[in-house]
């Protein structure tokens, strides 16, 4: 009889990474292992990790150093690097923290259980090799039903943008897009076991382009073969890049019925000195005009965004050209950060601005995302949402869940259940939320 045993997975960074911690845990089932939420339970640790925020290399080695001393009280247990910073740092994981059984890049996870058998004799295991072979046809089929109503779905992989700041391209490779057939496939599967929502996931999703069905496939394409499923009533996509941006895409959003009035477009900055210094290749105008024909075709489309100040070089002046392209597109959610250099980039080696500027202006632009923000839920009061529920809320009979608009709204009402898609009226809003009424 065989013994079962534990695995934990812990995820930072996208939701790409989240995904691929799913797959993980799935390309170990048939090896014994069954997920558990503890670490503490355990019998094999695998940290999937992300290289975009700062000293991201130097947290994870941190939270190896924390773990040592589970492995101290047991001894069998097995911990692993995955993802990102697995890829970057390779073997010097192991050699600064030697309590690492396994090191495996994001190309090469469905080698755990094959490595896991080199580590159960005894030995190390290192893997962060771009395969010639795709990851996805060595992956086992998962059969079991869905916790949740939603789910990502890799489409497309790496990016061959090379922006001065990202490493992306260097820990996720090329662009690379999987085969039409494979994702219907896949989409079809995550229907069958729950799933009515699918976000379709790449680091340049809307790069997809793949042969397929005996035609040319992009992600406007894609799109419109997976509103065929029953079942699947709703699709969303990221992460875009406004250089990939299409016709028939941004058509689709005022045709699609399934495809949700929501972009993710990052931008970066407003200055067009300053995002040639990211080699974008865009200018803010091209990308205020790209918002104008999605909104010609989809008038209530909600926007988030991606911006870094403090790039190297950047002046007052490239700082309030991106404020303004803030005031001009005006956004529903949107993420910010301050630059910070990833070793081996371009920008690695540039000048930097001094870091309390970099504080200032990023409090200034957040004050302002927030505002917007703010100012689009408010605007919702009133306005009836379809709501896609998926989890109980923090009071009684409450249930929480996802607008078309990607806003997490909250309602009372002791009926609601997982996968129910329900018309409520929008009564109030909070910091990140709404509240409404079953209408």
């Amino acid at each position: 009889m065989t013994v079962e045993k534990k695995i934990f997975v812990k995820t930072y960074g996208c939701q790409m990474n989240v995904y691929d911690s799913e797959r993980m845990v799935s390309a170990m089932k048939p090896s014994g292992y069954v997920e558990t939420k503890s670490a503490e339970d355990a019998d094999l640790i695998l940290l999937n990790t992300c290289h975009i925020r700062e000293k991201a290399a130097e947290k994870i080695y941190s939270e190896l150093g924390r773990m040592k001393s589970l492995k101290a009280n047991k001894p069998d247990l097995k911990i692993g690097v995955a993802g990102c910073v697995a890829q970057a740092e390779g073997k010097e994981i192991m050699v600064r923290q030697p309590a690492v059984d396994l090191v495996v890049g994001p190309q090469s996870y469905h080698r755990l259980p094959t490595m896991m058998k080199t580590v159960n004799k005894g030995k190390r295991a290192l893997d962060t090799e771009f395969p010639e072979e795709d990851k996805f046809d060595h992956l086992p089929k998962d059969l079991t039903k869905r916790s949740s109503p939603s789910a990502f779905l890799t489409v497309q992989e790496g990016c061959d943008k090379f922006c001065a700041f990202c490493v992306v391209p260097y820990t996720r490779g090329v662009e690379v897009s999987r085969s039409p057939e494979k994702i219907i496939d896949e989409a079809n599967s995550l229907v069958d076991r729950g799933v009515v929502e699918i976000n379709l996931l790449g680091q340049n999703v809307n790069a997809y382009s793949q042969n397929g069905f005996g035609v040319k496939f992009n992600l406007s394409k894609l799109i419109w073969k997976l509103s065929e499923i029953d079942g699947l009533k709703r699709i969303r996509f990221t992460t875009s890049h406004p250089n990939d941006m299409t016709e028939d895409l941004i058509e689709a959003h005022g045709s699609c019925s399934k495809l949700m009035p929501y972009l993710h477009l990052p931008v970066q900055s407003g200055s067009d000195s300053i995002l040639k210094k990211m080699n974008r290749k865009h200018t803010a105008d091209d990308y205020r005009k790209i918002i104008e024909k999605f909104r010609k075709v989809r008038p209530d489309l909600l926007l988030s965004g991606d911006f870094i100040v403090g790039f190297p070089g950047e002046t007052d002046k490239d700082f309030l050209e991106t404020l303004q392209l803030v005031k001009d597109i005006k956004y529903g959610q949107s993420y910010s950060f301050k630059y910070s250099s990833r070793p081996g980039t371009p920008a690695a080696n540039r000048e930097e601005v001094c870091e309390s500027l970099k504080k200032d202006r990023l409090a200034e632009l957040q004050l302002l995302l927030s505002k917007q923000q703010m100012d689009i839920q408010k605007s919702m009061i009133g306005k009836e949402v379809k709501v896609l529920f998926e989890k109980p809320g923090r009071l009684n009979n409450q249930m929480g869940g996802k607008s078309e608009y990607l806003h997490a709204v909250h309602v009372i009402g002791s009926s609601l259940k997982k996968g129910d898609i329900k018309s409520v009226k929008i009564i109030n809003t909070e910091a990140n939320s709404l509240g409404g009424v079953l209408i």
